[in-house]
């Protein structure tokens, strides 16, 4: 799934007047750093702050995961402790370079499968690149996520 809004996100409202974007659109383009911006999705951003231990609220947009997370439900990811992981789980995961919010299809070892609701498989990746796990959507705590969360206060962790 795509992300879009979440708190401290754009709203969409277009208050940039229209030379002053053209402006904007045209350095970037020129310096290189378009494409690069381009790159580099909502989700990344995202799986950034997740793996610096921050529990996150975002709004995911797509039809993958359904009727698990429908598009645009509030969902809440926070740091998991990738050795306790489980099939099933949703994860916040990079693999192959894209980040997904996507199932646990299956696991062998060090390394998790991993799959959208619908039956398409994105591919293997290791643990380290599972970022975070989905707690709750729209308010609804998720089964099977205690004592897989990894809190910033250590003693919170026992």
């Amino acid at each position: 799934m795509d992300a879009v809004g979440g708190a401290g996100m754009h709203d969409g409202s277009d208050t940039t007047p229209r030379l002053c974007r053209r402006a904007i659109e045209n350095a970037l383009c020129r310096s290189g750093l378009r494409s690069k911006l381009q790159r580099v999705g909502m989700l990344d951003v995202v799986a950034a702050r997740v793996a610096r231990g921050e529990k996150v609220q975002f709004r995911p947009a797509g039809s993958s995961m359904v009727p698990l997370i429908r598009s645009r439900q509030l969902v809440t990811v926070a740091p998991v402790d990738p050795a306790k992981l489980d099939v099933d789980d949703i994860v916040l995961v990079r693999v192959a370079g894209t980040v997904y919010l996507h199932r646990v299809t299956a696991i062998a070892g060090q390394r998790v499968q991993i799959g959208n609701n619908r039956g398409r498989i994105n591919g293997w990746t290791t643990r380290d690149r599972v970022f975070g796990l989905c707690v709750d959507v729209d308010g609804v705590p998720r089964k099977n996520v205690e004592g897989k969360i990894v809190h910033s206060d250590p003693a919170e962790n026992a």
